[in-house]
């Protein structure tokens, strides 16, 4: 192993230590003395030697506690439901939990679907249904308690549970590199969002099903795990869309590895497990059911979007109506080009995963898919940002780059209660480029992250996870395994066919 991998690798060559591996802690660490010396005392000690309790794991636990402690208190003004003088603005503490309890029956125990339509795919309105109808069935009988507080706090325990079970994944899936599961932990965009709506629902389910998808193994041992990936993925996919766009990169992947069957057998138990979580509800509330595609199909341009950013651009340009004010004023069409950029993206991510001289890993390739259905999505809400951070954190876990775009949504989200406050006043806190430059920020930070994961993708030696992992720690069973005969074929083909190809890379 080259100089460079080995950089941040304990004596016993098992656990990464950012302070020596990544450039930006080492410089930030040298305000506390410098990075980790050779003959410290270390928080992550190989198993077998005698340890400390504060290991790296528990303390990644501990602090992803403490962010959720922090978000919780930052939404504390909000939580009695009074929001009086806009104080969800002005205190940047509003929450879809909240008010949806009212907005959706709850607080009259109407069970969604069938007593009334709900705006969100099924499994987060079974969720809201579980949480809320007990907490009105307690408010029945004790008037004198504030359900919609009740009910606040008991979908941000939960929440914050799945959070915390991410953290643990993280952990497991990077365990000899724990501290990458800090960035998750104490992300500025998990204090400020974990509870603005359930999005934490789909992010706790989609990341135990990538756990159980890297416990896969080529035998015939591995279908279990490939097809418990398949429902936990499914199962997020039925509470918010996204999580099925990670079955694309598992079956690319499996192609050109030639291990179809296994992630076959995901695709299917995700579509079996969708379609009978949706049945309940598609057959005998079929109009409930569909309000969610409803919304999608009709809903136009949305705040902070590439769209809304074109917009505003056309009305710099000329006072004439320009192609981003006609899309929003043909919104079939504008959703057909919002599909096609996105499938062309995906198109993308295929090839990549095809042409790059070493298979790449499962978390880039998600990643890669996953922001470029944000890029290119009519709606972009500030939780979504929740989507892309287990992502990010498996499939470029480098500090610098991953600070740059937090700072680049916290400055979203700033700029977004703003916008709110000056709408719902009437009165414009800040001029609107300067909500504009907000949204721009933080789609040029997650584009340069994507830049970045291609990078990594075409010269793997930057990868720094295969610094420390022989291949792909995510990977299940496509970790270790070679290429397809019939992909090393065609690549031979390839380069010998081409006078400007290049061999692959040792």
């Amino acid at each position: 192993m080259s100089t460079q991998s080995t950089a941040g690798i304990d004596d016993a060559g098992t656990t990464d230590h950012p302070s020596r591996s990544d450039g930006f802690v080492r410089g930030a660490s040298e305000v506390i003395g410098g990075p980790l010396g050779d003959h410290a005392v270390a928080l992550d000690r190989p198993a077998g030697r005698e340890g400390r309790f504060w290991t790296a794991a528990r303390i990644v636990l501990a602090l992803v506690c403490l962010t959720l402690a922090l978000h919780w208190v930052q939404k504390s003004p909000c939580q009695d439901g009074a929001w009086q003088n806009n104080i969800q603005y002005t205190r940047m503490c509003y929450t879809d939990v909240l008010a949806l309890y009212y907005a959706e029956g709850l607080n009259e125990g109407k069970v969604p679907y069938a007593d009334h339509p709900v705006e969100y795919p099924v499994l987060t309105g079974y969720f809201m249904g579980a949480l809320g109808l007990p907490v009105h069935a307690l408010g029945a009988d004790h008037p004198g308690i504030n359900q919609g507080q009740w009910f606040y706090n008991l979908n941000a325990l939960v929440l914050s549970a799945l959070a915390v079970a991410t953290v643990a994944v993280i952990l497991n899936l990077r365990r000899r590199r724990p501290w990458d599961a800090a960035m998750f932990a104490l992300a500025p965009a998990l204090l400020l969002t974990a509870t603005v709506n359930w999005d934490l629902l789909a992010v706790g389910l989609s990341a135990v099903g990538l756990l159980a998808w890297a416990r896969a193994r080529p035998d015939l041992s591995g279908a279990l795990p490939a097809a418990l990936a398949g429902v936990l993925i499914g199962l997020g996919g039925a509470a918010k869309m996204w999580p099925l766009f990670i079955l694309g990169p598992i079956l690319v992947l499996a192609v050109r590895a030639g291990r179809v069957w296994a992630a076959l057998l995901s695709v299917i138990t995700a579509a079996v497990t969708v379609v009978l979580v949706n049945l309940p509800v598609a057959i005998p509330y079929r109009e409930s059911w569909g309000r969610f595609f409803e919304l999608n199909t009709t809903r136009p341009i949305d705040w902070g979007t590439l769209w809304y950013i074109g917009r505003y651009l056309d009305g710099k340009v000329s006072p004439d109506q320009g192609p981003f004010d006609w899309l929003n004023a043909n919104i079939p069409t504008l959703n057909w080009v919002s599909y096609l950029l996105f499938g062309l993206a995906c198109l993308g991510v295929a090839a990549l995963a095809l042409l790059a001289p070493r298979r790449p890993r499962l978390a880039q390739l998600a990643f890669l898919v996953v922001a470029a259905f944000l890029i290119f999505s009519k709606v972009w809400s500030q939780q979504f940002v929740l989507w892309l951070l287990p992502l990010a954190v498996l499939a470029r876990p480098r500090w610098g780059a991953f600070l740059v775009w937090q700072f680049a949504e916290v400055c979203y989200f700033a700029a977004f209660y703003g916008e709110l406050l000056g709408t719902a006043t009437s009165r414009p806190v800040f001029p609107e480029g300067v909500f504009v430059l907000a949204a721009s920020l933080r789609l040029i930070t997650v584009a340069v992250l994507c830049g970045f994961v291609i990078r990594d993708v075409m010269r793997p030696e930057r990868d720094v996870v295969r610094h420390i992992y022989a291949d792909d720690p995510d990977g299940g069973v496509l970790d270790g395994s070679p290429d397809a005969p019939w992909y090393v074929r065609w690549r031979a083909r390839s380069s010998t066919g081409s006078a400007a190809a290049e061999p692959a890379p040792a």
